[in-house]
């Protein structure tokens, strides 16, 4: 896989519809702030059993953080593995995919870091205006 900065994007060649496709797709996913949650959540603490991972996202159901997971399995973001125990014992960690979606995104981290006051400072001036 190439890095982000030995890809060249070219405005003028072909847009492939299954790249777009992707793309609008991620944004969408990623726009999902349990996705995001969850993935900080496995980045941080790796292989979590289900009831770890409720704890570690406050605020999500289990019919929420259920659908979330199933949607990141799908998407190839996390790896589930289901114990044959009783009780079932199922754990869940973030496959390579999973984690270079979530550097990807570091890099929104690191832009709000470095421009926060920035962002305050026009947000305060347009509502002072309003």
């Amino acid at each position: 896989m190439q890095s982000p900065e030995k890809i060249s994007y070219d405005p003028e060649a072909p847009v492939d519809p299954r790249i777009e496709a992707l793309v609008n797709d991620l944004i969408g996913r990623v726009a999902d702030k349990w996705t995001m949650l969850i993935l900080e959540a496995l980045e941080e603490h790796g292989e979590c059993r289900f009831t770890r991972l409720a704890g570690l996202v406050p605020g999500i159901s289990q019919k929420m953080l259920t659908q979330t997971l199933r949607a990141m399995e799908r998407d190839g973001l996390v790896h589930r593995t289901v114990h044959p125990v009783i009780p079932p014992k199922v754990e869940y960690r973030l496959t390579g995919l999973g984690h270079s979606l979530g550097e990807a995104f570091c890099g929104v981290w690191l832009w709000a870091e470095a421009h926060l006051g920035e962002v305050e400072e026009a947000r305060a001036g347009f509502d002072a205006r309003g």
